[in-house]
């Protein structure tokens, strides 16, 4: 975590659970923001960039699975756990299928919610590494998104920020669906209109680099989003 203290959001309406959740956490080198129901939650993830959440399911204002959507479709990757005393099947399915890494029920041990959150954050910063090192091989073009370089016959071009976040969001993406709205909340903050036509300005310019060869297009799925497509 270079480091930094690893960011939690939590939140938690009990207030005697949240606070000593926060402290614990704290005490064992963590960061973390405690919010009372799911709209502050919402609010405080959109506003700051944390490494994992802690989501009480049964919340005032915005349950916890709700939230739980709402911040996938700003980053479908950050690990994310529920803190519930529902224990209904159903409940715990319905947890697992929004994509949390853990449904943890109440109550529980801290120390071992504490292992199951160093444990993933571990994986992940490994994944980040990966992820962070990766290259991409698209058709005649060689991409470096490390260093922000498109490189073609010999030719390299220095990619602005922006540009390389996008181009490096199609690369993953490579010949599927890059949704708008997860291109937007991800490298804008969120998918206003400005911010959409500011997208297409630089889907734009993308389009103009990759142009010297008809085996690779950026194809735009009307409503959807986009697919960089490369043919073999």
């Amino acid at each position: 975590m270079d480091g930094k203290k690893p960011k939690i959001l939590l939140c938690e309406d009990d207030p005697n659970l949240g606070s000593v959740l926060k402290n614990y956490l704290e005490l064992n080198d963590y960061d973390v923001t405690l919010e009372r129901d799911g709209r502050l939650g919402l609010a405080a993830f959109q506003r700051e960039k944390f490494d994992l959440c802690l989501l009480d399911v049964m919340m005032p204002n915005m349950d916890g699975f709700t939230l739980a959507e709402e911040i996938r479709d700003v980053d479908p990757d950050i690990p994310l756990f529920f803190l519930s005393a529902k224990t209904m099947k159903e409940d715990i399915i319905q947890g697992y299928k929004l994509g949390a890494d853990d449904y943890i029920t109440k109550p529980f041990d801290s120390e071992v919610l504490l292992h199951k959150i160093k444990a993933i954050l571990k994986r992940n910063e490994e994944l980040n590494k990966e992820a962070e090192s990766r290259e991409f091989d698209m058709a005649s073009y060689h991409f470096n998104p490390k260093l922000r370089e498109l490189s073609h016959n010999g030719k390299t071009q220095t990619l602005s920020p922006k540009e390389n976040e996008l181009l490096k969001m199609l690369a993953e993406h490579m010949n599927d669906l890059l949704p708008r709205e997860q291109a937007l909340k991800k490298i804008w903050g969120s998918d206003t209109y400005f911010n959409g036509r500011s997208m297409d300005v630089y889907i734009a310019k993308l389009r103009k680099y990759l142009k010297d060869d008809p085996n690779i297009e950026i194809v735009n799925i009307h409503g959807n989003g986009f697919r960089l497509v490369v043919q073999e």
